[in-house]
C-alpha cells in the first residue's frame, strides 16, 4: 500500500496572509501569542511570548510538556499585500534540524518566550519598513509544530486596537452581550461607536471597556468603531457583528443537483449538502467575500442542504466564491471543477498552466471557481473501442516523473514512444486536486477539479482523445478511500484533531490498518451519492474508459483494528459495497472497467473478478528475487492458479509502489564463477528473462513508467513518494533500447496472437529453470527460461514434437523426442512457437543457436564421433550410416556464439571430416551436426596448445 509513505506536502516557509487593515493582523493572535510592548516596532526590542496550550493545530500536541527543543521559525514582511517570508534570519533554511538563533526560552507551564530585535532579526535593510512577522513553534526535527501566526508591527505613531473581541467579523446569539475592551498605545480621546452611533467615550486614557449588547436584528451585519485622538494624530479599528439569521426554508427546484448548476449565461444556482449546519452564506468576489442578507442560503426542508440563485455573473468569466458556514468556517465548493490556491498557484509555471486567475483580493484559503458560457471541448475520437480487459498491456505514469514539463501538453507528445511499445492503455496516477503541486496524488482535496499543478482540463481532454486516438484507453487512479485536511467535508465536520462524530462522511477512526488521511465511511448515504458522482463525471465529462480504486479493501466498516489478517478476510458488507458501486458504473458505462487495489481473501476476489472488476496482481517481490537469482514460484499471477473463472488478474513486475526491479538487481543479483547478475548488461538481459515469463501469461498485465528501458533508481530515492529523476536518456544506451524492443515484441506476441489469449495453458514455475505452455487452435507456444546464475540442461518437456520456431532467433528445429536436453545459459530463455512468426528485430537476446545437451545427443545418436576428444589442433567428425546428402557442423561456445562453420556432403556410408581447433582458447565447446531433419549435439574439449 503506498499509502503508509504518503508525505504531507505542507509548506511550511510560507503563510497565507488575510488582506485585512494593518491593525487587523493584531486580531489573527488570539489567546495563543502576546507581546511586551503590546505595540511592537521594527528597531525596538520585543519578547514574544506563546501559549502552547492557546494552539490549535493538532500537531502542536507533540511541542506540550517540553522544556527544551522548542524553536521560532518566522519571516518579515514589509508590505501589508506580500508574505511574511519576505525576509528570514541567516540560516534558517532546513525544517528538519533546529535553528539556534530561534531557540525558545521556556517560562513553565507551556508558555515559551523570545526576545529580539526585528530589523536586526530578520536582517531587514534600514530603508525599509516591517508591517508584520509570520511565526510559528516547533521542535528541533520538525515533525511538531503550531498553525501560522502573524503578529502586526507597528510604526512610533498613534494605535489603537480591539483586545476583545479578537475577531475582526463574527456571528452571535441575539441578546447576547459582547464585552469589548479597545487599547491605545498612548492616552488619548477614545470614542466607541457602533453604527456610527457614539456609546461611549474616554478622554486621555489607553483603555476603553464596553459591554454592547448584540440585540436581536437576525442576519444584519453591524459595524462597531473605536476612535483614538492624541493632539494631531487619529488611529481607528473596526469590527463587525451580526446575530445570526434564520434561513428562509424552501425545496431545492427540481432538476438541480449539488454543486454549480449553470441555468442561463448569467444565472446559476448553488446547492451546498450540510446538514447539522444552522445557516450558510456564499461570499465571493461578486460581494467583496462579505456575508450580506441577499447572500444567505435557502435551507430545504430536510435541513440537509442549502441552495441559493445567483443573477448577474458575467458571461463567460470566471468568479471565485465560498461558502461561509455558521459564520465560522469558509470552504470550497466541494464539487467544483476549478479552485484557487493562495499557498501552491503561485508555483505553477505560465507555460503548464496559461492565462491562471490571479488569487482575488480580500479572500482567504482555497477558493472554488464558476464559469457561465464555458465552450465545451471538442472531442475528436467519438468512436473509441476499448481494449479486451482481458488482454490489456496497461502502462502506469505519474505525470510528474514521466515528462520533465511535468504537463498533460508535453505527456501528450510522449504517446508516440508508448504506441511503438504497443501499449494499449494507461494509467495516471491520481490527477484529481491534492494537497500541493509535488505529490503522488494520494492526498486529495477536489474530486471534480483536476489538479492545475499538471494544465488545464482542457488539456487534460486533449490528451485523452490522443490516447483514444491512438487506440490507447484511459483508466485513472481514484482516491475514493481517503481525503485530506483541505476536502471541504472533512473540515466542515471537524472536533480539532480528528473527524466530529457527526460527520457524514467520515470515520473518527479509520477500521483498518494502512491509513494515511481520513477514512471515509462508504456505508454512509452521503458518501455513496459522493462516490457515485465522482465515478460518474469523470466518465461522462473526460471520456475517461475506467478506473483503478486505491486501496479498494478499505471501504469497509467492518473495524479490523491494526490488524491485516482480519482486515483481509472475507468481507461480505465490502463486496456488496463494490458490487453496488460496480452496478452504478455499469449503468452509465456498460464497458468501462473496474479495478481495484484490493489484496484481501481469494474468496472474496474471486467472487468480485467473476462479477467483473479486475484486480492488482502484486508479483513484483517473486519477479525481483528470480531476476537476482533466487529461487520464486510467482504462479499466483494465473488466474487459473486462483481457481477464478475470469481472466481478471492484472499482474505486475513493478508498479509506483513497488521497488525497481532492475535496481534491486544491481544491488542484491546473485553471482556464479565469471556470471554476475550486478553486471548491467547482464541485469538487462535477466530484466528480459523475467518479463518473458511475465507478459506471455495469458490475462492484462501492467508495466510501470521506464520498467520497459530498465530504470535503476530505488524508490526510496528522495523519499518514497519524492521526486524521481527522469530518464529518456535511457533510450541512447544500445542495452537499454534492446530490453525496450524485447517488451515491445512481447506485447505485439500478447495483442495480436490468440495463442497468448489462450485459457488452455500451463505454468511450470516450480523450479529454477521454468516453462510455460499455452495451447491454441491457431498454434503452441513453449518457453523455458533458466533462472539460475549456472549452466542448466533441462529436460524441454514440448507439447508436442515436430518442427518448432525459435522466435527470437529465427532458428526452425524438427524435434523428434519431446523430453530433448537443451543447454541453457544462466539467464537464457527461449520461446518456441508451432507456426514461424514474422521476426523481431535481430539481436535482441546474447545468445543464438539453440544448444542440445551433448550427453542426451550421445545417446541417443551413435552414427556421430569425434576424436580424439579432448583435442589440442585438429579433431576428426565421422558420421556414418544411411543418410546421404549435405552435412553442417557448427562449432559454438558456450553462449550459443558460432566459432567455425564447416559444410560437407555425404556421400558414402562414412563421411569423415577434419575440424581445425587453432587459435582457440582451452575450454569446452559444442558441436552441432545437421544432416536433413536430425540434428546431433556434442561436447568437446580443447586442449590449451
Amino acid at each position: 500500500m503506498k499509502n503508509i509513505y504518503i508525505q504531507l506536502l505542507k509548506n511550511k516557509h510560507l503563510f497565507s496572509l488575510v488582506l485585512l487593515l494593518l491593525a487587523g493582523y493584531h486580531q489573527l493572535l488570539a489567546q495563543a501569542v502576546t507581546t511586551v510592548p503590546a505595540f511592537p516596532t521594527a528597531d525596538q526590542e520585543v519578547t514574544i511570548i506563546v501559549d502552547l496550550k492557546q494552539a490549535t493545530d493538532t500537531r502542536a500536541a507533540g511541542l506540550l510538556g517540553k522544556t527544551s527543543d522548542v524553536y521560532l521559525w518566522a519571516g518579515a514582511g514589509t508590505t501589508a499585500e506580500g508574505g511574511a517570508f519576505e525576509f528570514t534570519p541567516a540560516g534558517q533554511t532546513t525544517w528538519t534540524v533546529p535553528f539556534e538563533p530561534g531557540r525558545m526560552t521556556s517560562l513553565g507551564n507551556d508558555r515559551w518566550e523570545i526576545k529580539l530585535v526585528p530589523r536586526t532579526y530578520f536582517g531587514v535593510p534600514a530603508d525599509k519598513p516591517i508591517v508584520k512577522l509570520g511565526l510559528l513553534l516547533k521542535n528541533g526535527n520538525g515533525s511538531a509544530q503550531t498553525e501560522d501566526f502573524i503578529i502586526p508591527i507597528y510604526t512610533n505613531a498613534l494605535q489603537v486596537v480591539f483586545e476583545n473581541p479578537t475577531q475582526a467579523s463574527f456571528f452571535t446569539e441575539a441578546n447576547t452581550t459582547i464585552p469589548i475592551k479597545a487599547t491605545a498605545s498612548a492616552p488619548a480621546d477614545m470614542t466607541l461607536r457602533v453604527d456610527n452611533v457614539v456609546v461611549k467615550t474616554e478622554q486621555q486614557k489607553t483603555v476603553l471597556e464596553y459591554n454592547l449588547n448584540a440585540g436581536t436584528q437576525s442576519g444584519v451585519r453591524r459595524r462597531v468603531d473605536i476612535e483614538a485622538k492624541a493632539g494631531t494624530e487619529t488611529a481607528t479599528q473596526t469590527f463587525y457583528f451580526t446575530v445570526k439569521p434564520v434561513p428562509a426554508v424552501a425545496d431545492l427546484p427540481t432538476g438541480n443537483q449539488d454543486g454549480i448548476n449553470y441555468l442561463s449565461s448569467e444565472k446559476v444556482l448553488l446547492s451546498f449538502f450540510a446538514p447539522h449546519k444552522s445557516f450558510v452564506y456564499v461570499i465571493g468576489e461578486f460581494n467583496n467575500w462579505t456575508p450580506t442578507a441577499d447572500y444567505l442560503l435557502h435551507r430545504t426542508p430536510d435541513g440537509n442542504r442549502y441552495w441559493i440563485e445567483l443573477d448577474n455573473m458575467p458571461p463567460g468569466q470566471e468568479v471565485a466564491y465560498q461558502y461561509l458556514v455558521d459564520g465560522t468556517l469558509a470552504v470550497a465548493d466541494p464539487y467544483a471543477d476549478k479552485i484557487l490556491d493562495p499557498n501552491n498557484d503561485q508555483y505553477i509555471p505560465a507555460a503548464t498552466y496559461p492565462g491562471l486567475k490571479a488569487y482575488p483580493a480580500g479572500a482567504t484559503g482555497i477558493v472554488s471557481v464558476l464559469q457561465t458560457n464555458q465552450v465545451p471541448y471538442n472531442w475528436r475520437i467519438q468512436n473509441f473501442e476499448r481494449p479486451d480487459p482481458t488482454n490489456m498491456v496497461v502502462y502506469e505514469l505519474l505525470v510528474r516523473d514521466f515528462v520533465a514539463t511535468r504537463n498533460y501538453k508535453t505527456l501528450a507528445d510522449t504517446l508516440t514512444y508508448l504506441k511503438r511499445l504497443g501499449v494499449n492503455a494507461i494509467e495516471l496516477m491520481p490527477v484529481n486536486e491534492f494537497s500541493g503541486n509535488d505529490s503522488w496524488g494520494y492526498n486529495p482535496i477536489f474530486y471534480f477539479a483536476p489538479d492545475k499543478a499538471y494544465g488545464t482540463k482542457n488539456d487534460l481532454k486533449a490528451f485523452i482523445d490522443k490516447c483514444h486516438e491512438y487506440g490507447m484507453a484511459v483508466i485513472l487512479d481514484m482516491v475514493l478511500n481517503q481525503a485530506d485536511y483541505e476536502f471541504p467535508y472533512v473540515k466542515l465536520y471537524w472536533d480539532g484533531s480528528r473527524p466530529a462524530a457527526n460527520s457524514p462522511y467520515f470515520n473518527q477512526e479509520a477500521t483498518h490498518p494502512f491509513n494515511v488521511f481520513f477514512d471515509f465511511n462508504h456505508e454512509s448515504e452521503a458518501t455513496k451519492r459522493l462516490v457515485q458522482r465522482v465515478n460518474q463525471y469523470w466518465i461522462e465529462e473526460y471520456n475517461i474508459d475506467g478506473y483503478r480504486f486505491d486501496l479498494s479493501k478499505g471501504f469497509t466498516q467492518k473495524n479490523s483494528g491494526g490488524n491485516v489478517s482480519t482486515w483481509s478476510a472475507y468481507d461480505a458488507s465490502r463486496v456488496a459495497t463494490w458490487k453496488r458501486i460496480y452496478n452504478e458504473i455499469r449503468s452509465y458505462d456498460a464497458t468501462a472497467y473496474v479495478m481495484l487495489e484490493h489484496f484481501a481473501d481469494n474468496q472474496e476476489e474471486k467472487e468480485l473478478a467473476d462479477y467483473g472488476m479486475l484486480f492488482w496482481g502484486n508479483h513484483n517481490h517473486d519477479y525481483r528475487n528470480l531476476a537476482k537469482g533466487i529461487q520464486a514460484n510467482p504462479n499466483w499471477i494465473s488466474y487459473k492458479q486462483r481457481n477464478w473463472n475470469q481472466p481478471h488478474v492484472v499482474g505486475y513486475l513493478e508498479s509506483h509502489d513497488e521497488e525497481r526491479l532492475l535496481y534491486d538487481v544491481l544491488q542484491a543479483g546473485r553471482s556464479e564463477g565469471g556470471y554476475n547478475t550486478r553486471n548491467l548488461n547482464t541485469a538487462l538481459n535477466r530484466s528480459k528473462l523475467a518479463t518473458a515469463f511475465f507478459l506471455p501469461v495469458p490475462g492484462p498485465k501492467l508495466i510501470w513508467q521506464f520498467g520497459e528501458l530498465g530504470y535503476d533508481v530505488a524508490i526510496n530515492f528522495n523519499g518514497r513518494t519524492g521526486e524521481k529523476p527522469i530518464r529518456w536518456e535511457y533510450q541512447q544506451d544500445p542495452e537499454r533500447q534492446k530490453l525496450y524492443n524485447v517488451y515491445a515484441a512481447l506485447i505485439n506476441l500478447k495483442l495480436t496472437e490468440p495463442a497468448f489469449q489462450t485459457s488452455d495453458f500451463t505454468l511450470d514455475f516450480g523450479n529454477v529453470v521454468k516453462r510455460i505452455t499455452l495451447r491454441h487452435e491457431t498454434m503452441d507456444v513453449h518457453i523455458l527460461g533458466n533462472f539460475d546464475t549456472k549452466l542448466q540442461s533441462p529436460n524441454a518437456n514440448f507439447p508436442k514434437a515436430g518442427m518448432w520456431y525459435d522466435y527470437f532467433t529465427g532458428e526452425e528445429i524438427f524435434f523428434t523426442n519431446t523430453a530433448e536436453r537443451l543447454n541453457l545459459q544462466p539467464g537464457e530463455f527461449r520461446l518456441f512457437t508451432t507456426v514461424k512468426l514474422p521476426a523481431p528485430l535481430p539481436n535482441l537476446l546474447p545468445w543464438q543457436q539453440l544448444v542440445l545437451s551433448a550427453e542426451e545427443a550421445t545417446a541417443a545418436d551413435k552414427q556421430v564421433l569425434v576424436y580424439p576428444n579432448p583435442a589440442r589442433n585438429t579433431a576428426l567428425v565421422e558420421v556414418t550410416g544411411a543418410y546421404r546428402g549435405a552435412v553442417e557442423m557448427k562449432l559454438t561456445d558456450n553462449t550459443g556464439r558460432v566459432l567455425r562453420t564447416v559444410r560437407a556432403t555425404k556421400h558414402n556410408q562414412t563421411l569423415q571430416q577434419p575440424l581445425s581447433l587453432q587459435n582457440m582458447a582451452g575450454g569446452i565447446y559444442f558441436l552441432q551436426i545437421e544432416k536433413g531433419t536430425e540434428r546431433t549435439v556434442l561436447k568437446m574439449v580443447k586442449l590449451e596448445d
